[in-house]
């Protein structure tokens, strides 16, 4: 069910978002895809993903999903030696190990707690209270808070770690945007649905 009393709320910012990604951070991904090798790209991604491994560590076992747990521990192990400090998944190119997708929004679920309202923040992805409630969990569990515990250093690796993210995904994104016509209930539904299916596997 969409549930979504702050809708008038949630265009706007959804608005705000959509119009900072187009003029903003959009043309900078397309300028440091121009720069930055494909290959490039997908190693810092590959760090990136790597250094947060915690997060879906500890979900994993909140979810009583030790196999998971177990292989996002031998992952980390394996991209943190083999694939040189996470640059490159070794884990899955070499041994067939896939990453699991848990948050703390999903633990939640799991753990009985409905999605409350959907909600949409300024310069987030989409959430339900019960995902912004995870959404800040998780960030408590990202080794990178403690790496960097200046704001603007982590202010910083946020920022490079969405160009790239961006970059990733041009021309996904692109798709998506040229045949939809209603973007924000399309986004929407898309998050509810994926979050729905998320937590009943």
């Amino acid at each position: 069910e969409e549930y979504d009393p702050w809708e008038p709320f949630n265009e706007k910012t959804f608005e705000f978002n959509y119009a900072l990604d187009r003029y903003l951070i959009k043309p900078v991904a397309k300028g440091y895809d121009r720069v930055v090798p494909d290959l490039m790209q997908q190693m810092i991604s590959n760090g990136f993903d790597n250094i947060r491994f915690a997060p879906r560590f500890v979900n994993n076992l909140l979810q009583g999903k030790f196999i998971g747990a177990a292989r996002e521990l031998g992952r980390f192990l394996i991209n943190s030696t083999v694939g040189i400090g996470g640059l490159f998944d070794s884990a899955k190119k070499e041994f067939g190990i896939e990453k699991s997708n848990e948050d703390f929004g999903q633990t939640l679920g799991v753990w009985g707690l409905g999605p409350g309202p959907y909600l949409v923040l300024p310069t987030l992805p989409p959430l339900t209270v019960r995902d912004g409630l995870g959404f800040a969990v998780d960030m408590w569990l990202d080794p990178l808070g403690y790496v960097l515990p200046f704001f603007w250093d982590r202010l910083g690796m946020k920022v490079g770690d969405t160009v790239n993210d961006r970059s990733l995904n041009l021309e996904l994104f692109q798709g998506f945007e040229e045949t939809t016509v209603d973007l924000y209930s399309a986004v929407r539904n898309a998050y509810l649905q994926r979050r729905l299916k998320l937590i009943k596997e």
